[in-house]
């Protein structure tokens, strides 16, 4: 059994900052990529930011200078400093856990909301 626990959301205001973290933890060998999803009310969920065991990084278009996803290996843990938040990135927000053997977890999700 592998766990995926997302800690950071809040309220904040627009222009404001978060940091999101995540841990893996359990029957894990070997980890590929970790990443952060989000869905927003009414719309389906969408790729934010992953990165790979490497570091290499991919971000959505709409984070890009924002956003920074970063890892720390040793820990099993990803983090997404979120920064100038606005209205439009409210949302909750998923932990996905790639292992190498092609499995992959899901986080319960931690909500976030940007005020106007």
């Amino acid at each position: 059994q592998v766990q995926v626990v997302e800690s950071g959301g809040g309220l904040v205001q627009a222009g404001g900052s978060l940091r999101l973290s995540c841990a893996a933890s359990g029957s894990i060998f070997s980890i590929n990529a970790m990443g952060w999803y989000r869905q927003a009310p009414g719309k389906q969920r969408e790729l934010v930011a992953v990165i790979t065991t490497a570091g290499s990084t991919n971000y959505a278009d709409s984070v890009k200078g924002r956003f920074t996803i970063s890892r720390d290996n040793a820990k099993n843990t990803v983090y997404l400093q979120m920064n100038s938040l606005k209205p439009e990135d409210t949302a909750v927000y998923y932990c996905r856990v790639v292992l190498v053997s092609i499995r992959i977890y899901w986080g319960q999700g931690t909500q976030v909301t940007v005020s106007s």
